[in-house]
Parts: C-alpha cells; sequence; structure tokens
C-alpha cells in the first residue's frame, strides 16, 4: 500500500509536468500529436489520482495504523462513515481530495465534444499548474501515505465535532465549490491569452459557475446547520475566519453570475466579469490558505500546519500571472465593451448589484484581516467580532434585498418609469401592511421591522412577477393554473429558477433577521423535580443519566417540556466524553417547529441531582434551513435550463410561453 500511494503521488507530478511541457510544445508547433498526448496526459492523470483516492479511502475503512494519517484521524471505534470522513479531516487528505477533483474535472473538459478544441490546451495548462501544485505539496509536506514508526494499537480518532453528518457533507461541498472555480477562471486566462474577448467563454463556463456557486451554497448552509447543531452556542454563523474565507468567493461569484448576463445579452461589463473571475479563484485559495496557515485562530482551521506558505506563494503566482494577462490585454478588452445606455436600466442595476456584493466581500476581508492587519502595524492583535459584522453587513445586505426586489421589474435598456411604478405599487402596499401589522402586535426593534418589511416587498415582487408569466401564459394555452406555472419555469429555467433562488434568500432573510433580534436566553441551575420557565416553554428537570457507547461515556439530562400548558414530549441534552480527546462534545437537544426553536444544552452538574443548562428560545431559524432548499431547487433548475426557442412579452419583459 505504500509503495503504491507513493508511486501514485510521484506519477502525479510526473504526468502533470509531461502533459503541461506537451501542451506547450503543442501549441507553438501547432503539432495535434503532442496535443493528443497531453490529452492523454490529463486522462492517465486522472486515473492515477482515482488510484490514490481509492487507496486513502482503503486504508482508512480498514484501520490501518501503520499509516500516520490513519492512526492520526480514526480508531477502532469509529462508525465506518467517520472512518471515510476523515478523508477530508486532516490536510493531507483534504489536499488529496483537491487533486482528485482538479484531475476528474481536467479529464471532463479534454473529454468534451463541444467545438471548444482550440481552447482546450490553454483551459487544461491552467488546471494542470493547479493540479501540479497540490502534487508538490503533498510529496514533499503533507503525504497521505507516510508510515508511522511504530504501528499503534489504536488511532487518535476523529475530533468529536467533526462526527457529525453536516461535517460529512459540508467540506466536501465546499471543495467542490472551490475547484469548480478554477474551472471559468481557465477559461477566462485562456480567452485572454488567445485574445478572443467575445462572449464564448463565458457561455462554455455557464454551468460550471453555476455549479461551483452551488457547491458552495450547499457547504455555507450545511456548515451554519452543523454549527448551530454541534458547537452548543446557540448560533449558526458566528463570523468566524474560516466561515468568512467561505463566504467571500460565494459573494463574488454570485456578483459575476449576474454581471455575465450583461456581457451575454449586451456585450457589456467583459472587465467587470474577468475581475471577478480571477478574484473569486483567488478567493477559493485564499480560504484554503486561512485554513492551513494558522495566522488566524478559528474552530475550522487544521492544527499544527507549516503549508500556509506554499499556498501564499501559490496564490501571489497565480494572482501576479493572471493581473499580468489582463493588463497586456486590457487595451483590447476595453476597445471591444459597450458602455451602459441608460441609468434607469436593468443593466445598471446589475452594475449596483456588483458593486454592493463587492463591497460585502471587501467589508469582510477586512474585518476577517484586520487582527493580522492590526499586529503587523501595532504589534497589538486586536479581534474583530461578530458586532463589527453584524454592523457593517446588515446596512449593505438590506441594500442587496431591496436591489432584488427592484431589479426584476426593470426592463434592459431603458426602463419606463410610470411602468415600474405600475408593478412595484402591490408589493409595496402588502410591505407597508405586513410593517404596520408588526408594530400593531408590539414587535419591537425598528432595524428588525424594516429588514423585514423590505424582505416581505422582494419577496412579494418574486411572487408577483411569477403570478403574471402563469397570468399570459394561461391566457395564451389556456392551461391550467398548475401546469402553466410548471411549463412556464420549465420554458424559463434560467430566469424561473434565479426567482427560487431569490425567493430562498428572502425565506432565509426572515429566520436571520428574527433570531437575531428577538431570541431570548436563559442560563438555569435547577434541581430534580424542579420547574422553569421561557417564554411558552415550561422545562422540568428529572434525573441525570450515565451510559456508554462505544467506548465513549454519556452524561444525559432527563427533561420534561411543556408548551403553553400542554405536554411537548421529552428532551436530553448530553455531554460525550471521548478517550481520545481532552474536552467532551456537547449534544445539543432541539425541539422545532415553524416559528421557533427550542435550544437546550446541558452545560454542568454538582450532582446528579443538581445541573445547570443554557435554553434558547430561537425565533424562524428552521426558515434558513428551508430557504437554504429552496436555493438549491431553484439553482438546479436554473442548470438544466437553457434557451427558450421563443417568447411572447408581458408588460414589456419575457413572459415565457413557446410559441
Amino acid at each position: 500500500m505504500y509503495l503504491i500511494g507513493n508511486i501514485a503521488l510521484i506519477l502525479g507530478i510526473v504526468i502533470s509536468l509531461y502533459s503541461l511541457a506537451a501542451n506547450i510544445i503543442g501549441m507553438k508547433k501547432n503539432n495535434r500529436k503532442w496535443l493528443e498526448s497531453a490529452r492523454g496526459g490529463i486522462l492517465s492523470l486522472a486515473f492515477v489520482t482515482s488510484i490514490s483516492a481509492f487507496l486513502l479511502f482503503y486504508i482508512l475503512g480498514t484501520s490501518q495504523f501503520q499509516f500516520k494519517y490513519v492512526a492520526a484521524y480514526t480508531n477502532n471505534q469509529l462508525p465506518l462513515v467517520y472512518k471515510l470522513a476523515a478523508f477530508w479531516a486532516g490536510n493531507a487528505g483534504s489536499l488529496l481530495l483537491w487533486a482528485f477533483l482538479l484531475s476528474i474535472y481536467a479529464a471532463i473538459i479534454v473529454l468534451s465534444k463541444k467545438k471548444q478544441n482550440n481552447m482546450i490546451p490553454y483551459v487544461s495548462n491552467v488546471l494542470l499548474l493547479n493540479i501540479l501544485f497540490f502534487y508538490i505539496v503533498m510529496v514533499f509536506n503533507a503525504n497521505p501515505f507516510e508510515m508511522t514508526d511504530t504501528i499503534p494499537a489504536d488511532g487518535k480518532g476523529l475530533n468529536p465535532m467533526l462526527q457529525n453528518p453536516g461535517m460529512v457533507i459540508h467540506p466536501v461541498t465546499l471543495y467542490m465549490g472551490y475547484v469548480g472555480l478554477a474551472v471559468p477562471f481557465a477559461y477566462a486566462i485562456a480567452a485572454l491569452l488567445m485574445k478572443n474577448m467575445d462572449s464564448g467563454w463565458i457561455k462554455l463556463t455557464r454551468r460550471w459557475t453555476l455549479t461551483a456557486w452551488l457547491f458552495l451554497t450547499i457547504g455555507n448552509i450545511v456548515g451554519g446547520w452543523w454549527a448551530y447543531l454541534e458547537l452548543g452556542w446557540g448560533g449558526y454563523w458566528a463570523w468566524d475566519p474560516v466561515e468568512n474565507a467561505s463566504f467571500l468567493p460565494w459573494l463574488t461569484v454570485s456578483a459575476f453570475l449576474h454581471s455575465v448576463m450583461i456581457q451575454e445579452r449586451k456585450n457589456m461589463l467583459r472587465t467587470w466579469n474577468l475581475s471577478l473571475i480571477i478574484l473569486s479563484y483567488i478567493l477559493s485559495l485564499f480560504g484554503t490558505f486561512l485554513v492551513r496557515s494558522g495566522i488566524l485562530t478559528s474552530v475550522h482551521a487544521f492544527g499544527d500546519s507549516n503549508l500556509g506558505t506554499y499556498f501564499l506563494i501559490f496564490m501571489a503566482f497565480m494572482m501576479i500571472f493572471a493581473i499580468y494577462v489582463v493588463i497586456t490585454r486590457y487595451q483590447l478588452i476595453k476597445k471591444e465593451s459597450k458602455p451602459i445606455e441608460a441609468y434607469f436600466s436593468k443593466e445598471s442595476s446589475f452594475l449596483l448589484n456588483n458593486f454592493i456584493l463587492v463591497a460585502a466581500a471587501f467589508a469582510v476581508f477586512f474585518g476577517t484581516m484586520y487582527p493580522l492587519i492590526s499586529e503587523t502595524l501595532t504589534g497589538t492583535k486586536v479581534n474583530v467580532g461578530a458586532p463589527y459584522f453584524n454592523k457593517v453587513m446588515a446596512p449593505i445586505m438590506l441594500a442587496l434585498l431591496l436591489l432584488m426586489a427592484i431589479c426584476p421589474l426593470i426592463s434592459w435598456q431603458k426602463a419606463v418609469f410610470e411602468r415600474f411604478l405600475k408593478n412595484t405599487l402591490a408589493p409595496i402596499i402588502v410591505a407597508l401592511l405586513f410593517a404596520g401589522a408588526l408594530v400593531a402586535m408590539g414587535v419591537k426593534g425598528i432595524y428588525a421591522i424594516i429588514g423585514l418589511t423590505v424582505t416581505v416587498f422582494m419577496f412579494n415582487v418574486h411572487l408577483a412577477e411569477f403570478w403574471r408569466g402563469v397570468r399570459a401564459r394561461r391566457k395564451a394555452t389556456k392551461e391550467g393554473f398548475l401546469k402553466a406555472a410548471f411549463q412556464l419555469t420549465r420554458k424559463n429555467q434560467r430566469r424561473y429558477g434565479g426567482y427560487i433562488v431569490h425567493i430562498g434568500i428572502a425565506v432565509i432573510a426572515v429566520g436571520v433577521i428574527s433570531s437575531n433580534a428577538y431570541s431570548e436566553e436563559v442560563m438555569k441551575t435547577v434541581n430534580q423535580g424542579e420547574s422553569f420557565k421561557v417564554g411558552n416553554y415550561e422545562l422540568t428537570f428529572n434525573e441525570l443519566t450515565e451510559t456508554e457507547e462505544r467506548g465513549n461515556g454519556i452524561v444525559a439530562a432527563d427533561i420534561d417540556v411543556k408548551y403553553k400548558g400542554k405536554s411537548n414530549g421529552t428532551i436530553h441534552p448530553e455531554k460525550i466524553f471521548y478517550g481520545t480527546w481532552p474536552e467532551p462534545s456537547s449534544e445539543v437537544a432541539i425541539k422545532t417547529n415553524w416559528k421557533e426553536d427550542l435550544y437546550v444544552v446541558l452545560s454542568s452538574w454538582e450532582s446528579k441531582e443538581k445541573v445547570t443548562v443554557v435554553v434558547k428560545i430561537n425565533p424562524f431559524v428552521s426558515w434558513i434551513w428551508a430557504g437554504g432548499i429552496l436555493m438549491m431547487i431553484g439553482t438546479a433548475i436554473a442548470l438544466i435550463g437553457g434557451k427558450t426557442s421563443s417568447f411572447f412579452r408581458v408588460n414589456g419583459r419575457q413572459a415565457g410561453v413557446q410559441s
């Protein structure tokens, strides 16, 4: 196993270098044989990397502790699913995962049948540079197949915080998002190198980019869900440096996905699009650098790592290379790009959307790096916490929600203001009535009310857009409501998939605003048989139990719950003591309904008859997860959608009925 694994890693370097050289020779000499040889090299690389990945899965699953990586992240008591998930628990395994995904993506590209053969050598070389980097780091610094000096009887085991279904999904989806951004970046660089400034590279990479954005979305949502269930602090997003690192490329890719529509339709914003995809790719490397450098403290970061220098050098190299290519082609980019014709148009609203999303990314980046900046300039590390991010990001996100509400109502090229007012009237009235109802019910917090009102306005605009399209289709085809809605979405999947994504964001916004503004928290020490109230809930502590499972000690509090005087079952918040880890892990007890979560953590105990618990009432948190699912559904619909053959127009906009 050791020999096969290490030979595969060395072959990864050799094949990557050969394929790079073959592509360069083939392009310079215009020699098809060399290009075909490079293509074969890339396919061989995917095969070799797959062998390495399968081998690592095998030694993890079979507990072969003679390998350092297996001994460090698994033990005999660990369930098989978490033994396999240890693949991405440490540096060496996660680097192999990067290389594996990159090599598979590169193989898919060279096997593509589309009319892009002239771009493939350039694209594959950019990807090969990335693959080569990861193989070099594995061979010389983080070898997943390194052997131990003596074989231990058992391994250290997986970090208890990672023994959760969310951590089986969260890292993989984030990696797929990060790696996926290398593909549109490679096409953008290829287009620049070939001095081809049309929109071809954007059309070729639309699904790649959307897929990467989808995986980043899933990664961030599932990561928040994991933090909410596992960390025991009652929240889902702490503005941790590594959380922020995954949020940054999500923001810039969101801007890119909106901006490319302008280039596809109007041949505008070329510089923006190139800059955004380069920035998104660099931020994906930056996120990986943060996790492995140790320069900032994070619960998510890998410990005892010296890989930060490698990533910093590679990130700097790729950034300088990309900037150089853009600068040398800038006059050509600028020459063939068209200006925006009117301030009040969809084009202008998308450009404003870009400014807001980039401003959000800058605010998050600055807050994340400020401790390092302050330490460099003053010698004192000043930590930036959630209050800074909440204060800065709240108005930015509010402006973004408002723009998302307005943009669907604005026409291309030059909008008619009277028509815009007519289409916004009903959603505005509904939103104002909603705000009035909140005030009448005694809801406090002016900023939260404003945020919820804007969210309702945005939600209603998108529902109204769906309704107008369905009504127009029914009028033309005489179809039933459900069939008309289905056919409308099917024939305009990009547009209405995007609307579903926006509706999902509105649902998430309700959860985020409500849970931040209206949550309640109580820490209570209670004796056996004693009850206490939090909001509409009454909790009664029955007993403390001690059990053992797979060698782990479990201490659980048995607590009866009543909601508005009626029995609502029993909950069991726990502390789990792992033999291989110094600190116990909290297992939170949660009761969820559509409007709030009862969130209970066992904090401590003096005896079996006396415990201290932390109880939180978190309003509308379940809406965050529901909104995330809607975003995934909308993105999936947009992914499989293509161009519609023909449209007819309703109120100056495409309604989506095929003729």
